[in-house]
């Protein structure tokens, strides 16, 4: 019988629940870490690296400086997005969250370590730069590396419950540096901050970094790595190795003759309207109240603060629905919500109401950026084939993410002056970013529960969760809702 008209065992239930467990905290301690880092390096450049890296008679200049050592780490992660998913493709995923979180930890910890502009002149930018990079390097395959572990070590039917656990580590990453710079402002005084206490973050993510590098070490390969069937010894074969016995086997063939791009630019777009919405709520919209509402700054960092803090219901809330009505119809009723929402919530942040301003932005917060946040990772791992689905995701979201969060805020800033301060730029270029989510995920099959040890990207049939899959077997003549697939 063919692969996709019968239910494969889930190679998950080779896994115990504490394994699973395992699994769930690399996951989640990585993307901390990964988001506590980049944090800890933006609040740092903002408040004291001017002054510690880049002394000059212009302050503005110096700021500008600071702030493009900030984007200097970005400008590697899809280099590392596609060396380190490549490399974990071909020789398992828990190798290389091995490696990504190493490099990422005693990045981040070094800065903490370097000499300044006055003790060493510019060597001390040089090696803050150098640094940046290789963060950077090692970020742009640690999210998606955590996704892809955590969706291939989940149940079948709770692949999306688990997964948000990805997601979270967003919110408590930036939480967690926010407090430690938080505590740092509220009880040493500036000059001490520059001389000596903007070293702590940095230092202490060490021990974050200890922890994470003993749970990976600890944790077992991905169960679907080890079953794929181009798998031998603990490392992918060929594609040319795997064409010598493919008449033999009708996964082999199906994974050598997919059609390709189709899903990588589903994904794509998935990722690049959550990506987009991401840098225009919680970094433009943070702008546009402090320095066009003239609001405190206090109130954009309580607002960012509270609705992280709801995300801590509404992702697993998010990824728990997903597994019962599947990802397709929840990213669209999510997109749709935020679609129809948008501008009477922006609406009510342009208002300028304190009470106003939070309620709009922790809504649009939730239902644009984390409810998609919190589908997009597992969703991406299941439309991808087993043969590259490290390297597809990890290049989809970070090229994506670039482009979106690159381009839009300055978008919105232009038009906003342009238009004397209007709220409307940022409503409609909200909207556009969520269309395109909303566009790609009509197109895309339905994903949730498809065995993720097949070769080939997803195509309609292989999904066994939620009213489209059933849809799509009913057409295809393949079973639905049978005791088999409920056991599954």
């Amino acid at each position: 019988m063919a692969r996709n008209e019968a239910l494969a065992a889930d190679p998950a239930e080779q896994r115990t629940t504490g394994d699973l467990a395992r699994a769930a905290v690399s996951g989640w301690l990585g993307t901390a870490l990964e988001f506590m880092d980049f944090q800890l390096y933006s609040l740092a450049a903002a408040l004291v690296f001017q002054t510690i890296f880049f002394p000059t008679d212009a302050p503005g200049m110096a700021i500008i400086l600071a702030m493009a050592t900030y984007g200097v780490g970005y400008i590697s992660r899809p280099l590392g997005a596609w060396y380190f998913g490549h490399l974990g493709d071909k020789i398992g995923r828990r190798k290389v969250l091995f490696y990504t979180i190493l490099l990422m930890g005693v990045s981040t910890t070094l800065i903490g370590a370097l000499p300044t502009y006055h003790q060493v002149g510019a060597l001390a930018p040089i090696l803050l730069v150098v640094l940046r990079l290789a963060q950077g390097f090692g970020a742009g395959a640690e999210i998606a590396g955590a996704s892809v572990m955590l969706t291939e070590y989940a149940p079948r039917r709770r692949r999306g419950i688990v997964g948000s656990l990805v997601a979270l580590g967003t919110n408590s990453g930036t939480l967690g540096a926010s407090a430690i710079w938080g505590v740092l402002v509220a009880t040493l005084s500036h000059d001490d901050i520059v001389n000596w206490g903007w070293r702590i973050p940095f230092l202490a993510s060490v021990l974050i970094m200890v922890f994470a590098v003993w749970v990976r070490f600890n944790l077992k390969e991905s169960p679907v790595f080890e079953a794929r069937e181009d798998v031998v010894d603990g490392v992918a074969v060929s594609k040319e190795e795997l064409a010598q016995v493919a008449s033999n086997s009708n996964v082999l063939a199906e994974g050598l003759s997919e059609r390709k791009g189709r899903a990588f630019f589903e994904a794509f777009f998935l990722r690049f309207g959550q990506a987009g919405n991401s840098g225009m709520v919680q970094t433009y919209l943070i702008s546009y109240i402090t320095a066009t509402l003239l609001l405190a700054p206090s109130v954009g960092t309580n607002v960012v603060i509270t609705s992280s803090l709801v995300g801590f219901i509404t992702v697993p809330l998010v990824g728990f629905l997903s597994d019962k009505f599947g990802r397709k119809l929840m990213y669209m009723v999510m997109s749709s919500i935020s679609l129809i929402l948008v501008f009477p919530m922006i609406w009510m942040i342009a208002t300028a109401q304190v009470n106003a301003v939070f309620a709009g932005y922790i809504i649009i917060h939730q239902s644009s950026v984390l409810a998609l946040a919190s589908l997009e990772n597992l969703t991406m791992a299941e439309i991808f084939g087993a043969r590259h689905r490290y390297t597809q995701m990890a290049l989809a979201k970070e090229i994506a993410a670039i482009i979106a969060t690159g381009v839009g805020p300055v978008v919105a800033a232009a038009l906003v002056v342009a238009t004397g301060g209007s709220w409307w730029p940022i409503a409609i270029m909200i909207a556009i970013f969520t269309a395109l989510s909303l566009g790609a995920s009509i197109v895309m099959p339905e994903v949730a529960g498809r065995d993720l040890t097949l070769l080939n990207d997803s195509k309609p049939g292989e999904a066994i969760i939620g009213p489209f899959a059933r849809r799509e077997r009913i057409k295809l003549g393949l079973p639905v809702d049978d005791e088999a697939m409920r056991a599954k």
